[in-house]
């Protein structure tokens, strides 16, 4: 679904607040459909590749401590590419994979496109499920140097998701995706 007839919030000015490698923040002095002017503040962030890396009815998983939130969280391999660069999102998950874990993916299947965090961001996200795994060393970027990857059957990763070792939106939905196409339905 998309966007219907005219937005009920236009966007009247932008400035651009803050820049890194990673993110961009703009304060936007919006109208809404009432006439009432206000600000909206918008996160842009490169799109991100997620990627369910599956074999013997298990997943392997990547965890690392988490700076904003204080705590380490395992999670599905997944990042953008640096610098605002450029590429295809199934380069950038096949990137990440072999970052994270080691594991070079024989096959990649697109699994879905979604949006991250559509309240404050732009940024979505492509999910992949890469099997015919071969493995072979990780290459990590120096802010991931505390990382952690790990196998762990299916049970264990259901297990893992209600007693919050998995509290990543991001992995939970791309969890919900996968039930989805294995029962046919996407």
């Amino acid at each position: 679904m998309g966007e219907v007839g005219d937005p009920p919030i236009r966007r009247l000015s932008t400035r651009l607040v803050y820049r890194n490698a990673w993110l961009a923040v703009h304060e936007d002095r919006i109208e809404r459909q009432d006439g009432s002017e206000g600000i909206y503040s918008v996160i842009e962030r490169p799109d991100f590749a997620l990627v369910m890396a599956t074999e013997n009815d298990g997943f392997h998983l990547v965890d690392q401590y988490r700076y904003p939130v204080r705590g380490r969280y395992w999670e599905f391999p997944q990042g953008c590419f640096p610098d605002w660069g450029t590429g295809t999102q199934e380069e950038l998950a096949r990137a990440e994979l072999a970052e994270e874990t080691g594991l070079r993916a024989g096959t990649l299947r697109h699994l879905g496109h979604m949006l991250a965090w559509h309240g404050a961001s732009p940024q979505a996200c492509d999910v992949f499920v890469a099997t015919d795994l071969t493995p072979g060393p990780p290459d990590r970027e120096p802010s991931e140097q505390d990382m952690r990857h790990r196998w762990v059957t299916r049970g264990e990763f259901e297990r893992m998701i209600r007693d919050g070792e998995i509290k990543d939106n991001s992995t939970i939905a791309a969890y919900g995706l996968y039930l989805l196409a294995e029962r046919g339905s996407g």
